[in-house]
């Protein structure tokens, strides 16, 4: 009985450093992870629908392989764009308004884009799809930019681990979004893909609206120029634009070269990319819950992740100077290693810019995250706006094998960046006199 009786005011009191079990999520906390899951998964099943089918239906309505690349290239411009206003201005706007808008339009073009089947071909076919794809854009920028300020600002101390956790609904809509289009296109034909997604989109408006909480803050005097004035942020946006570029990169030329080289139907091809999502959505909650826990290791996943999308790249073609003979299995091996190292690389890099922040004295709230997250996105964009097109060229020109041994290229050169930063700031750090005051940060 006095066993007991001492344990129970102990537990009460328990300081923060004890080893007692974390505090269950607040009500404000479990409305926003089901938000923004939902907002992962709708936005992104209604983005990879595309990929196995809509090139096929652009050459078909006369476009060219750099023509499909710039259309989705064109997407990536306009999100930029409307990452960096949006991410500057979002304490003016209203993270929870802002979100809500950009599903509403989201929904609405991707429905608009079902319809473009029966436009004519030629000039006026493409010059929809950009219109229709860039106002999209917009409205994805704004959804996703404040889904990660929000996600930030109500978990500040497992950034990591929440946004990993997310990424299994935004794998869950990378994953059903090519096999269900696949399969409508297949089934149905080019419109109904569209309308079912979109009115899925639509759905989350309502939904979100009543469960999303509310965030008061001030706007802040910080800039994206002095978030930019520290080699580390640029560097780490470097990884990001790799990434990004990537992965634009097999939207706009994947499904054509295994259906020329394999002689797969559509539904197959989304089912080949499966090979990406799936270990992508696996690997992003390990990552981010160990690099929560162990924050120094961030930038070692980040620069083994890039070395290993390297590889991936070089061996998904394979590139002609490896003399390695084109196999489906070889394929769908090294979409499943690109999908890991994305998640061993992606997951890491937003909260490490967050702490690159804070570090520059940027202040602690909605504003600096809003900005990060737009800083994210747009980086995010410009690798999206650059993979499609560059590669396309490069396979129209060349070869898909000589397109992606390029990615690698780019992925590694990351690698090798961020580890010569690494090495330089060790020196720098170690020299520092060890006074009681810089131990701490020392230790950090």
């Amino acid at each position: 009985m006095d066993q007991q009786s001492d344990v129970q005011p102990g537990d009460d009191i328990a300081p923060a450093e004890s080893n007692t079990p974390p505090p269950r999520m607040t009500r404000k906390q479990t409305l926003t992870l089901i938000s923004m899951a939902s907002v992962n998964f709708s936005s992104m099943i209604c983005y990879s629908i595309l990929g196995p089918f809509f090139p096929t239906e652009a050459v078909k309505k006369g476009a060219s392989q750099t023509m499909i690349g710039l259309i989705f290239g064109s997407y990536a411009v306009c999100n930029l764009i409307g990452s960096l206003v949006l991410g500057k201005y979002i304490v003016q706007i209203g993270a929870k308004f802002m979100l809500i808008t950009g599903l509403f339009v989201s929904s609405g073009c991707t429905i608009l884009f079902g319809l473009l089947d029966r436009v004519p071909e030629g000039p006026v076919f493409i010059t929809l799809c950009f219109i229709v794809r860039s106002i999209d854009a917009v409205g994805f920028a704004g959804a996703m930019t404040s889904s990660f300020a929000l996600t930030a600002k109500i978990f500040p101390d497992n950034v990591a681990t929440v946004l990993g956790s997310l990424e299994i609904f935004t794998g869950l809509g990378l994953i059903l979004g090519p096999p269900v289009g696949g399969w409508f296109y297949q089934s149905f034909g080019y419109e109904v893909p569209f309308m079912l997604l979109g009115c899925l989109l639509l759905l989350m408006v309502p939904f979100n609206f009543y469960v999303l909480p509310s965030i008061e803050a001030d706007p802040s005097k910080d800039s994206f120029f002095r978030l930019l004035s520290q080699v580390k942020i640029v560097l780490i946006c470097y990884v990001i634009f790799t990434l990004s570029a990537g992965l634009g990169f097999l939207d706009a030329t994947l499904s054509l070269f295994a259906i020329e080289k394999f002689n797969l139907t559509s539904g197959y091809v989304g089912l080949i990319m499966l090979g990406l999502s799936l270990p992508y959505c696996l690997a992003s909650p390990l990552m981010g819950y160990f690099t929560d826990k162990y924050p120094a290791t961030r930038i070692m996943f980040v620069v083994i992740g890039s070395i290993v999308t390297a590889v991936g790249f070089c061996l998904l073609g394979p590139a002609p100077f490896l003399y390695i003979p084109h196999q489906l299995w070889l394929l769908v091996v090294m979409l499943g290693l690109i999908g890991f190292s994305l998640g061993m690389t992606a997951i890491p890099t937003f909260p490490e810019i967050i702490t690159c922040a804070y570090e520059q004295g940027f202040e602690e709230g909605l504003s600096t995250l809003g900005m990060v997250s737009g800083l994210f996105g747009a980086v995010w964009s410009l690798g999206m706006f650059y993979g499609p097109i560059v590669g396309g060229l490069i396979t129209q020109h060349l070869s898909f094998e000589w397109a992606a041994a390029v990615q690698g290229g780019l992925a590694l050169l990351a690698a090798f960046l961020l580890s010569v930063h690494s090495v330089c700031q060790r020196p720098r750090q170690q020299s520092v006199p060890q006074t009681e005051e810089d131990t701490p940060l020392l230790n950090e």
